[in-house]
């Protein structure tokens, strides 16, 4: 019992707590709420922790004095607002909405100064007691549109490179719990507005575009005070170019106490339109007029920048020549960057800054090699960012003619031949001199040998054979390279005025007209080398009677093959003219038919190398021979002549001869006349003999025969001939009528067995090409007889790559005799007669009764005789 009562009270306890902890509880947004004149606004009211039905309704008051309660908007009674108000209420200017069951919220579209007041949302009471708290009170302040923004631009035209104050002037009535912000923009043709920075009312905010560009210290913001807000735009480029907007926001903190920001007021001017002017239309730089200076003289040449802004501008300066021939290229006499330093140029190039946007040069001891065009390059650079700087504009002045004056070298050109050659393969020697060689001071000569077919003929393009440069470097002509690397021809130099060409083995391709041209040249002030004068010899023409080298080949049949596998032989006898240490080479050539289409079988090259060519088999290698068997002779042997070996044979022979470097090249060639093999395709011969190793065996022994086969007209070693081949066995009963094979085996090397006789136990194998073996098995009785064998000849074609049926053989029988003792000769005879005589007793025994008993027992012709009759016969 005791238990019991204590079990309530901690029940009764617990739920006293309970209803201690859950009581009403009715919230709406922390105040004030600050709005602009005009503007919308919407105050959101929840109730908690409740009693009742979950569906909750709510009062709106308002409360001008902080005591006084005026009737509003009701979400459960629709007379419950003041007449005051009536008005409002119907036009939906003010109008209540129910968010959920515990919650709701009231809306003023256009709020009034008037609406500055206290509001106050109530809850009627559902709850068994009263609890917590039942209503919840929110400050609106409405405050006048007081918000001015007066832009200024400090200059709207500004030169690439200078500096913009963007000027923002924004004044308000002030207001408390309400913040100010400035937005800087531009907008840029007929794009939208991009944010440039943005001040307050948390900090600063900078676009995404120019975040780089206020981290590099580009935007700079300046706030002079008394509503006045200012940006400085450093370094503008022509990018920059737009219009430039203001805009003022007024700001309240975000309903509820959060720490956001609401916007309430917004108004944007724009300060105008900001033009930059890029650098390169301000930009002129100019050279002085034309120069004419004689040799030795100090070039002078000065280079004027003008530009606005000049004073910060980094000017990198670089001087530019160009020869007065057309076809010269523009070359970098001096480079000077904008520290100061120069980047290219020689030491015997200088250049000073006399004064701001002012560069002068000085080249001493010009030569005639320094005339040229000049002009003068600028490339101005303007500081961006932390210590950076970008290219703003690049501009070349007017090209100068600057013209020195000198005597130019002079010399004359001879081009003699001391060698010509007589002979094809002869040598040839050209001499080109420089004579009567003035002015050329410490200069150089370069020289350049050309080949023509006919001289003076502009319509056909004159060959450059090589050349030497005036650093003495050997240049080939693209068709001379390969000569020229193995020392066919020769180029040479000796002393600075003479030049030698040479041909150690000339050709009739070589005939022609042969000239030289030589290249005077002079060094410039950089070190680099200038052509100054260029004159050409008359041509020599190198010219001969040459004779045609005249080769011919004559073939011979030496052995002729009259059946297949004998050996065919011919020689080949060589005559050449007019041709100079020659080697030859031999090649056999094969037709099937005459003018047939062609096939290389074995060649013997000018060094005596023996090749067996693509046309041979290589199976057959040691079948062909071909030897050098005299000067001028060659001799071809094919042994084991085939079938497929049959045509025509002849001897292909080239002349080659060895040029400087040792090596064979060809010459002319010639063919011998064709030499026929033949003979008549009768296809192999062969024979089938067979051999027994035993003509007399007993019962149970186990015989062996061969029956093998003779080959002619084809070699044994080529597997070119198979054979399918039969076993028979003979008894006199059958020879005349044709026998049943015994056993056999096919050319694919397939055995079968006759089904006729299963009682014999055979078998067949192949030892070699030409020998099959029949061994029988426990021979008996009745395998004693005649054997013979069969063989068909089949012969593969390599020609055609199939084997053809040829001639069918059958050997001579061999006799197989089988030794016998007398009982088991004589036993089955004996008892073959005994059992007969057995047979005919019985039967004669039997027949005998059955007679008896027929015939005298029962004769119906016979009468009773009577017993006297029976006393007499007794």
């Amino acid at each position: 019992m005791r238990k019991e009562k204590g079990a309530f009270c901690l029940f009764v306890l617990f739920m006293a707590l309970a209803v201690l902890c859950e009581s009403r509880v009715v919230k709406v947004p922390a105040g004030p709420l600050v709005r602009v004149e005009g503007q919308s606004v919407s105050i959101r009211c929840d109730v908690s922790d409740y009693e009742g039905p979950p569906e909750q309704d709510f009062d709106w008051n308002l409360i001008p004095d902080g005591e006084t309660s005026v009737p509003l908007i009701s979400t459960f009674e629709p007379l419950y607002t003041d007449p005051s108000m009536m008005d409002r209420i119907r036009s939906g200017d003010i109008s209540v909405k129910k968010l959920a069951d515990d919650a709701a919220e009231l809306t003023i579209r256009k709020v009034r100064a008037s609406d500055s007041t206290i509001y106050r949302c109530s809850t009627p009471s559902t709850d068994s007691s009263v609890k917590g708290n039942y209503y919840a009170d929110v400050e609106l302040k409405v405050i006048g549109d007081s918000l001015k923004v007066a832009p200024a631009i400090s200059q709207p035209t500004v030169s690439e490179g200078e500096s913009v104050k963007l000027l923002c002037n924004i004044s308000r009535a002030y207001t408390a719990h309400t913040s100010l912000s400035v937005t800087w923009s531009v907008r840029k043709g007929t794009t939208s507005l991009e944010e440039l920075l943005t001040f307050g009312p948390d900090g600063m905010n900078v676009g995404q575009a120019f975040a780089q560009r206020y981290a590099d210290g580009e935007l700079t913001l300046v706030l002079p005070g008394g509503g006045s807000y200012g940006l400085i735009m450093k370094g503008v480029k022509p990018e920059d170019k737009g219009v430039y907007v203001c805009t003022g926001r007024e700001w309240t903190r975000q309903p509820g106490g959060g720490k956001g920001w609401q916007n309430i007021l917004e108004r944007s001017e724009e300060m105008g339109n900001v033009s930059v002017t890029p650098l390169a239309q301000s930009l002129v730089v100019s050279l002085e007029k034309n120069v004419t200076l004689n040799v030795d003289d100090t070039l002078n040449l000065t280079c004027s920048v003008a530009a606005n802004g000049l004073l910060s501008l980094g000017m990198e300066v670089v001087w530019l020549v160009k020869g007065l021939s057309g076809s010269d290229n523009q070359q970098v006499l001096l480079h000077v960057g904008r520290d100061g330093q120069v980047l290219t140029g020689s030491e015997l190039v200088g250049m000073s800054r006399v004064q701001p946007g002012t560069f002068r040069l000085l080249l001493p001891k010009v030569q005639p090699s320094d005339s040229g065009l000049y002009s003068c390059q600028v490339k101005c650079w303007l500081p961006q960012g932390s210590g950076g700087w970008y290219q703003a504009a690049e501009k070349t002045s007017d090209s100068i003619q600057v013209r020195v004056t000198q005597l130019e070298p002079d010399f004359k050109v001879g081009l003699t031949a001391p060698r010509i050659p007589q002979f094809t393969d002869d040598p040839t020697e050209l001499l080109c001199e420089v004579t009567n060689l003035l002015n050329i001071q410490d200069g150089r000569l370069s020289v350049t040998w050309s080949y023509a077919n006919v001289p003076e003929d502009t319509s056909r393009p004159i060959t450059t054979i090589a050349s030497i440069d005036h650093h003495g470097v050997l240049v080939p002509g693209d068709l001379y390279r390969q000569r020229l690397g193995n020392g066919n021809i020769a180029v040479t130099r000796s002393g600075l005025s003479t030049f030698r060409l040479q041909l150690l083995h000339t050709q009739d391709k070589d005939m022609g007209f042969y000239s030289c041209s030589v290249a005077a040249w002079t060094r410039g002030h950089q070190g680099e080398w200038n052509k100054a004068k260029e004159l050409k010899s008359i041509p020599v023409e190198v010219q001969w009677s040459s004779k045609t080298p005249v080769l011919s080949v004559a073939a011979k049949q030496v052995r002729g093959a009259s059946t297949g596998g004998s050996t065919f032989e011919m020689s080949c006898q060589v005559t050449g003219q007019n041709i100079q240490n020659p080697g030859y080479s031999v090649l056999i050539r094969f037709e099937d038919t005459a003018g047939g289409k062609s096939r290389k079988v074995l060649s013997l090259s000018a060094d005596s190398i023996l090749q067996l060519e693509e046309g041979m088999v290589p199976s057959r290698a040691d079948s062909v021979t071909l030897e050098k068997t005299g000067p001028l002779e060659y001799h071809f042997r094919l042994h084991g002549a085939q079938v497929s070996d049959r045509g025509f044979y002849y001897c292909d022979v080239t002349a080659w001869t060895r040029d400087q470097s040792n090596t064979w090249n060809s010459g002319v060639s010639a063919e011998s006349n064709k030499i026929q093999l033949d003979f008549a395709d009768t296809g192999p011969v062969f024979n089938v003999s067979i051999y027994s190793d035993s003509s007399q065996v007993t019962p149970g022994d186990t015989v062996k025969m061969e029956c093998i086969m003779s080959v002619q007209g084809a070699t044994s070693n080529t597997g070119e001939v198979a054979y399918d081949v039969q076993w028979f066995q003979s008894p006199a009963q059958t020879m005349e009528n044709g026998a049943v094979p015994l056993i056999s085996m096919d050319h694919w090397g397939v055995v079968k067995k006759s089904g006729g006789n299963e009682s014999t136990l055979c078998s067949i194998e192949r030892t070699d090409r030409d020998t099959f073996v029949l061994r029988v098995y426990h021979v008996q009785d009745r395998d004693m007889g005649e054997y013979y064998c069969t063989a068909k000849l089949w012969h593969f074609s390599p020609d055609t790559r199939l084997w053809s049926e040829g001639q069918k053989l059958t050997s001579a029988p061999v006799f197989l005799s089988i030794n016998l003792a007398l009982w088991d000769s004589m036993k089955n005879p004996v008892l073959y007669g005994l059992g007969a005589a057995l047979v005919a007793a019985l039967l004669s025994i039997v027949l005998g009764l059955i007679t008896s008993r027929c015939c005298f027992s029962r004769n119906p012709m016979h009468t009773p005789r009577s017993k006297l009759m029976d006393l007499e016969m007794d």
